[in-house]
């Protein structure tokens, strides 16, 4: 599974790659969001009309997809 530290490591590709999912993201909330994984979950939640349990899977979801989509791709 891709890790928050490795999707936030190089942001800008890895924001790119979020918003694909999560198309309501802003980007210009970002810079103090992605330094804390919980405060990122709530502000899906709130974009995307999704409890915050919903938000967790979501996102641990599309980690895990990007992951599986890098090992195919290395």
């Amino acid at each position: 599974m891709m890790t928050w530290t490795e999707l936030t490591h190089d942001w800008a590709s890895g924001f790119a790659l979020v918003k694909s999912r999560f198309p309501e993201l802003d980007e210009r909330d970002m810079p103090f969001l992605k330094l804390d994984r919980a405060r990122f979950e709530a502000y899906l939640a709130d974009r995307h009309n999704l409890t915050m349990e919903e938000a967790r899977e979501e996102f641990a979801d599309f980690l895990h997809v990007e992951a599986l989509n890098r090992e195919c791709e290395g």
